[in-house]
């Protein structure tokens, strides 16, 4: 026996002397699973669910979960992959369970609706205090109400990377929603707000992940396939990044980063807020298809829900540091926007005209309610629910004597104000292409819109300037998109 226990002892000191002491992670150093994966995370229900990792080469791996077991077999590489076949909802905290030699466990998983938010500042803005802006409005009992533990959080911290990354290199993991969690990690007010919507309308749990960096362009988030496929963009795709020259601004080098490592986990949907620092482009609608496609096409999940927020009313042109050409700049960026929304598949897009409280503020403080918009978005489109997810948007202008009668998508019932005061920011031209104030009158379902002097209007245009802050909603409260109806909106 004393021999025996010698033997151990000279085996253990000869391992350390040239291996090091033993760790977690030297022992568990043959299966490695990316950090989206962790206890307290969610599982997209009613869809597959990849789970993936490394391994020793040629190990055999088996996951198990729910009830269902997967095996395979690592690669060459030591790289592996299974599917989980659909799951069910669940509150029901699970444990899920990877064997490769090695175990890892994660433990109190449930499985409900799994959506990623990004973008810049102002997705990333948090409910409370953040340098430089001022809280959301109700920052302080909005965060001691936040005690949601079937709505969890996993955020994304800024990184970035010349090449496509397997891992990500700075993170905060799955935590479940409270007053602590939500403040410390400084989680995106407007994802937030939108997953406690759904969260508590569909009564399913829902996972949150917040990939953001304020100031940060749309090519940056962009990977290459997406660039691939808009002919005008492809010269981006082929980029030979180095990594001593890589910013925040260089394109791919975000979705490097950022998005790549977490790229095929199961969700639902897309939220992105952003385009503030790309204002005054004219291919804006083809960036969005850029990045919408490529993210489609790495997720491999079809052409799963996108819904974004249309940038706020802002002192682009007329604030102390001059950033667009004209006041109207903001508003053919606006028009890009909706263009994107219209002509790209399962995509939606949040008005935000009515929720500016500082013109001079580029961070508007209701994101409470941008949250709403988002979900009444996916509730409708994505889940069927019977709501109305959209203001009114133009559809048709019809010129009778001196009248502009224009019509409208989604009227929901009835136009008009909240206040049933006055329709404002309209403008009509005559022949003479000159633009002027005008009255807008509800005639049924219809606009009918007129100026003094003008006799044969052509054109109408409705919030055409940066400062535009309209009244003119739908039955159901929404904000009508701003419009010209010179351009086309097919």
């Amino acid at each position: 026996m004393k021999s025996s226990r010698l033997a151990l002892v000279l085996g253990l000191a000869v391992s350390v002397l040239f291996n090091g002491p033993a760790t977690a992670q030297t022992v568990n150093s043959s299966l490695e699973l990316p950090a989206i994966f962790g206890d307290n995370m969610v599982l997209q229900q009613n869809q597959p669910v990849p789970v993936w990792g490394e391994a020793s080469p040629g190990a055999s791996v088996t996951v198990t979960f729910a009830g269902q077991t997967k095996s395979t077999q690592a690669d060459a590489q030591g790289k592996w992959r299974v599917k989980l076949g659909p799951l069910k909802a669940s509150f029901t905290p699970q444990t899920l369970v990877i064997r490769a030699g090695a175990t890892r466990t994660f433990t109190n998983i449930l499985v409900g609706e799994v959506w990623l938010a990004s973008g810049q500042s102002n997705m990333e803005k948090p409910i409370g205090k953040q340098p430089g802006q001022k809280p959301t409005f109700n920052a302080e009992s909005e965060l001691a109400a936040a005690n949601y533990p079937g709505l969890r959080l996993f955020k994304v911290d800024k990184m970035l990377a010349a090449q496509p990354q397997a891992n990500l290199g700075k993170f905060q993991p799955w935590q479940e929603c409270n007053s602590n969690s939500l403040d410390t990690i400084k989680f995106s007010a407007a994802a937030y707000f939108f997953g406690r919507d759904l969260h508590t309308n569909l009564h399913v749990p829902v996972g949150l992940i917040e990939s953001s960096w304020g100031g940060t362009r749309i090519e940056p988030w962009t990977p290459p396939a997406g660039f691939a496929a808009v002919p005008t963009l492809r010269q981006l795709a082929s980029l030979n990044l180095s990594s001593n020259k890589v910013s925040s601004t260089t394109p791919i080098a975000l979705y490097n980063a950022m998005i790549a490592p977490i790229a095929g986990f199961a969700m639902k949907g897309a939220l992105w807020y952003q385009g503030e620092s790309n204002c005054g482009e004219t291919n804006y609608d083809l960036k969005m298809a850029a990045l919408i496609g490529g993210w489609r096409q790495v997720w491999n999940e079809g052409d799963f829900p996108f819904y974004f927020v249309q940038i706020a009313p802002f002192k682009y042109h007329g604030g102390k540091t001059v950033r667009t050409p004209t006041a109207e700049t903001l508003p053919e960026f606006w028009a890009l926007q909706s263009k994107a929304a219209r002509h790209i598949k399962n995509t939606g897009m949040v008005v935000t005209t009515d929720l500016v409280d500082d013109l001079n503020d580029i961070h508007p403080r209701n994101k409470m309610e941008v949250g709403r918009r988002l979900a009444l978005l996916a509730r409708e489109k994505t889940y069927g629910e019977k709501v109305v997810s959209s203001g009114p948007t133009f559809k048709s202008l019809k010129i009778s004597g001196n009248r502009a009668v224009l019509s409208f998508n989604h009227v929901a019932g009835a136009l008009g104000s909240p206040d049933a005061q006055p329709l404002t920011w309209f403008t009509i031209a005559g022949a003479d292409g000159q633009f002027v104030p005008a009255e807008a009158v509800v005639v049924g379902d219809k606009l009918q819109v007129t100026a003094a002097g003008v006799d044969h209007p052509v054109a109408v245009r409705f919030a055409w300037d940066e400062l535009a802050q309209p009244d003119f909603i739908n039955a159901a409260g929404l904000p009508a998109e701003p419009f010209s109806t010179q351009v086309p909106v097919d």
